[in-house]
């Protein structure tokens, strides 16, 4: 067996293991013996055996594993949205969190709470499109404003303007909940981040929203390989940068605004996931995009297992886990990409 496939397999076998520990794992421990017989149950209504109680099926069924599939789900589509920001941009500081779209998106959303906006025919689906909305229109401001100032979109350029640009949005979001105190507990909830209470039905237009997005930036791994080279070279093999360029922004932006819309603001998975993924395999989007998906979706369950467990039965917010991970790993990417440029 050839030694990136090993990796591969290796990579989907931990993922699977971290989300069987995600389901069995909790103030209620589920014997993972029991597991295949729950799903029986469930599925094909045979009878279940006398070691397990209706509760912890309840819990598994309707709690733990709705939850564990939509961490996997948000982790991969944040890691996705990196991936394609960093490559498009040619900035491997760049992604959703840092150049504001997860602070637009919130912004959007908790606009919708608090005035009791409708938007009739839309559905489930509402949320997702209020999200992508809002954070399409931060990250398009963001990177204009960004040219204006810098017409070489430097790094520091790009990942500072995205900074203020999300301060700015926080100070919106900060009015919005001091203004509108009866929905205080939720709009707090878009701030901190959480897959508790996620039902099927929420998890389904998670789905639905995500993975057809990522399936079609499967179809732009190519252009994107050619991207990372510059464009000039991507403009001389006959690519439309100016329209492929802002599809895929516009792509990755939405599956960040559909997650925020969910889950709240989760930072810094955008950035981690495609930086360890380059280094293990190496720097090919048909390997990258893919396997991105894979080690966000790894991290974000492994995140949220330290959410629950470290304080148990309380939980702590799954932002401030991938916070504490995440802000040194920011701070060693941008310094070590600094140095690299100073010599």
């Amino acid at each position: 067996m050839k030694k990136p496939m090993r990796k591969i397999i290796y990579s989907l076998v931990f993922a699977i293991m971290v989300m069987v520990v995600s389901t069995i794992l909790g103030s209620a421990k589920i014997p993972f013996s029991e597991i295949p017989g729950i799903f029986s149950h469930k599925l094909f209504s045979k009878p279940l055996s006398s070691g397990i109680s209706s509760l912890l099926v309840d819990i598994f069924w309707k709690i733990r594993l709705p939850r564990a599939l939509a961490s996997f789900l948000v982790g991969g589509a944040l890691a996705v949205s990196g991936t394609v920001m960093q490559s498009v941009l040619r900035n491997p500081l760049a992604s959703s969190y840092t150049l504001g779209v997860s602070s637009g998106a919130s912004l959007g959303v908790a606009l919708y709470i608090a005035f009791g906006l409708s938007l009739p025919g839309l559905g489930n689906f509402i949320l997702p499109i209020i999200g992508f909305s809002f954070g399409l229109a931060t990250v398009l401001f963001a990177i204009g404003l960004s040219s204006r100032l810098d017409a070489g979109l430097e790094n520091q350029t790009v990942i500072l303007t995205g900074m203020v640009i999300s301060l700015f949005m926080n100070s919106f979001l900060t009015i919005i909940m001091s203004v509108f105190r009866q929905h205080l507990q939720r709009l707090i909830f878009w701030q901190l981040g959480s897959f508790s209470g996620l039902t099927w039905i929420q998890l389904s237009v998670l789905a639905l929203s995500i993975l057809p997005v990522v399936m079609i930036l499967m179809r732009y791994t190519l252009e994107l390989d050619i991207m990372t080279f510059g464009e000039e070279h991507a403009v001389s093999v006959g690519i439309d940068l100016k329209k492929i360029k802002l599809l895929l922004i516009v792509l990755a932006t939405f599956l960040t605004g559909a997650s925020v819309s969910f889950v709240g603001v989760i930072g810094f998975v955008d950035l981690i996931a495609p930086h360890i993924v380059r280094r293990i395999f190496g720097s090919s989007h048909r390997l990258v995009l893919p396997l991105s998906f894979v080690f966000g979706g790894t991290f974000m369950a492994l995140a949220d297992i330290v959410s629950r467990l470290i304080i148990s039965p309380m939980e702590l917010p799954i932002g401030s886990v991938t916070a504490l991970i995440g802000a040194p790993f920011f701070t060693w990417v941008y310094f070590s990409k600094k140095r690299g440029i100073d010599a």
